[in-house]
């Protein structure tokens, strides 16, 4: 059997069981064969297994990923992070078939998976050994190391790829949210963006939950702080920004603040560089941050101003980065959409 992928399933080739013997084909090499199914009343095929291939690119963004923006909450840029999930060796219970059919009466202890089902344990497990290292570090701490340090450059130094496109397309934002997570440079991440509980109770108080809403998560004593009606949900303490400007708007502009706490080594400087979004400029107050120990906080504000008749369709994305030499790269995604 031949399995050829849609146009919408693009280059994405993941392992399957089967129960005959098949070869998965990505919408390219799937146009090239039908094709030639196309050109002859007598089509031939064969089958040469020309060695294992090395030196593809990797990471890839597979196209089953979960896509921002985050429509539920427009002022939070999803996803967070990507991780491996695909083809993952796995433990398998023996009461399910590899191929969950119930004609497939096989049994295994162990099968090749994808999915978030798969990139989940993987992060929870960086999580826990973030744990192990920072023990006073909170969950939203732990959350920022992973995030400021992940990469978006694959094993050829190229951006990485998403194959949900049948062409060579690069991952943005909203496939990969800040990149590819890299544990080791997440234990020592040079600076966190940490967030409280009260922090995210404010956050939901901006979004105008009702007070029965907020018992659920913060306790029926809990009110909304007088200050949340002038509060912005994009307010909250986050490691990226997503940045909303009205397409009917020719002024649009929209100043975020963030906090970020030093966990690195005494007496170090760090200078903001930036790759701004097309179609918008950024200006950050200030763009030099001191700090002489470790634990002290110290805050910034991003002024996102739309260029004069610019409007990008699907998003626009860019980068802020706080960098001390080459030791420190404090990297937040930024996503800005026109709603």
């Amino acid at each position: 059997m031949l399995l050829i992928n849609s146009v919408n399933e693009g280059e994405e080739l993941f392992a399957d069981a089967h129960v005959l013997p098949a070869s998965a084909l990505g919408a390219i090499a799937g146009k090239a064969i039908k094709a030639y199914l196309n050109s002859t009343n007598k089509p031939t095929a064969s089958i040469t297994f020309k060695g294992t291939v090395y030196g593809k690119p990797a990471p890839l963004m597979a196209a089953f990923s979960s896509r921002g923006p985050n429509r539920v909450g427009l002022d939070l840029l999803k996803p967070d992070v990507t991780a491996p999930g695909m083809n993952i060796l796995a433990a398998w219970p023996p009461s399910t078939s590899p191929t969950q059919l119930k004609s497939d009466k096989r049994t295994v202890l162990f099968n090749i998976a994808s999915g978030t089902s798969m990139s989940c344990p993987h992060v929870s497990g960086l999580a826990a050994l973030l744990k192990s290292v920072h023990k006073d570090w909170s969950p939203a701490a732990i959350k920022s190391a992973l995030m400021t340090t992940a990469y978006v450059h694959d094993n050829s130094n190229r951006h990485i790829l998403d194959v949900a496109f049948s062409t060579p397309t690069n991952a943005t934002p909203f496939a990969y949210g800040s990149g590819h997570v890299d544990p080791q440079k997440a234990s020592d991440p040079g600076l966190i963006y940490d967030i409280t509980p009260q922090d995210y109770q404010n956050y939901l108080c901006t979004l105008n939950y009702s007070a029965s809403d907020m018992a659920l998560f913060a306790g029926d004593g809990f009110k909304c702080p007088e200050a949340s009606s002038t509060m912005e949900p994009g307010d909250l303490n986050y490691p990226t920004f997503a940045v909303n400007f009205k397409k009917n708007s020719k002024s649009n502009i929209v100043t975020l603040k963030r906090t970020v706490t030093h966990v690195g080594i005494p007496n170090v400087t760090y200078t903001v560089q930036m790759n701004e979004p097309d179609g918008v400029s950024l200006m950050v107050e200030p763009q030099v941050l001191r700090f002489k120990k470790p634990g002290e906080k110290l805050s910034y504000k991003v002024t996102f101003m739309q260029k004069k008749g610019f409007m990008v369709q699907g998003g626009s994305f860019g980068v802020l980065e706080w960098v001390y030499l080459n030791m420190y790269h404090v990297r937040s995604s930024i996503a800005v959409t026109w709603i």
